[in-house]
């Protein structure tokens, strides 16, 4: 299969956006806190062994840590600068550990952990199923998985805008929910429950919004973006062809899509599924999966 994602410009977008993500994620901190709210599915449980992957600046280690003082807490990121600005986070009374990784390849021994967060990080990941796996791996039998991700119609807007201005993509390629969750049983997950929420949010014009995703690390990743200038004609054709959706208030709207998954490690004993083979056969149809707009 050919990638689709260039990992070392996630690497580097995501580096140069350390110091303003905090500034500009609004979003990502309204998903932070309703994936939070899936930890619930823990009941009175203590968990030992707790790891964030694609945890960014800590906030949900350094509430996580808070939830569970006496639990292990890993904050596990991509961008060494992200994880400089999680020590910010992690306080001397409530600390956690910060590991310098790739989700694709986890430093982490056989179920280990106990629960796995993850936060609008795994729309960077190229093949889920593997991701799926790894986290199966360290999970411990029971374990619990809740993570979101963005969904194919986020930035609809400004992709269908380029797309008029340039045959290039300037939007990287997001997995939707079916593929999601059928990632998740293809890994031999158990009891997978699907929700999606769609959120518009504003902007004065494309230039705003172009400068809150390059705050925030969100850029193009793909492969087979334009690697030269996009150029001043090129973006002033977008930009026009953006125009006709400003609304009432005068403000243009851009959609994102978030997808948001728990699942339960299986318990010893069931083997680990690969290219197909029966761990799970439920079909995705039969996942539940609730949609909200907003």
């Amino acid at each position: 299969m050919t990638a689709s994602f260039d990992p070392n410009h996630v690497r580097r977008a995501f580096s140069r956006a350390a110091h303003s993500y905090d500034a500009a994620a609004a979003l990502q901190r309204e998903v932070e806190k309703r994936l939070l709210e899936s930890l619930d599915y823990l009941d009175s449980r203590q968990p030992q062994v707790v790891l964030d992957v694609g945890s960014g600046t800590g906030h949900a280690s350094a509430a996580m840590k808070k939830r569970w003082p006496k639990a292990q807490v890993i904050a596990l990121d991509l961008a060494p600068p992200m994880l400089a600005e999680a020590k910010k986070q992690a306080g001397w009374w409530k600390p956690f550990s910060r590991v310098c990784a790739d989700a694709q390849a986890l430093p982490l021994a056989d179920q280990s952990v106990d629960v796995i967060f993850s936060n609008l990080c795994l729309q960077w990941v190229e093949d889920l199923p593997a991701v799926f796996a790894g986290f199966r791996r360290v999970l411990k039998p029971g374990g619990l998985l809740v993570c979101s991700t963005f969904g194919p119609e986020t930035l609809i807007e400004l992709r269908d805008a380029f797309a008029v201005a340039d045959s290039t993509p300037h939007v990287s390629r997001f997995a939707p929910i079916a593929q999601f969750g059928d990632a998740l049983m293809m890994s031999g997950f158990r009891n997978p429950v699907l929700d999606r929420d769609l959120f518009t949010l504003t902007y004065a014009d494309m230039d705003a919004l172009m400068r809150e995703l390059r705050a925030i690390g969100a850029t193009n990743a793909r492969q087979d973006r334009r690697h030269t200038l996009t150029g001043r004609g090129r973006f002033a054709a977008a930009r026009a062809a953006y125009e006709p959706l400003r609304r009432e208030d005068g403000k243009l709207p851009s959609s994102w899509e978030v997808i948001y998954a728990t699942a339960w490690a299986p318990e010893h004993g069931a083997p680990i599924r690969e290219r197909g083979h029966d761990v799970a056969s439920v079909p995705v149809s039969a996942i539940p999966i609730r949609r909200r707009t907003e």
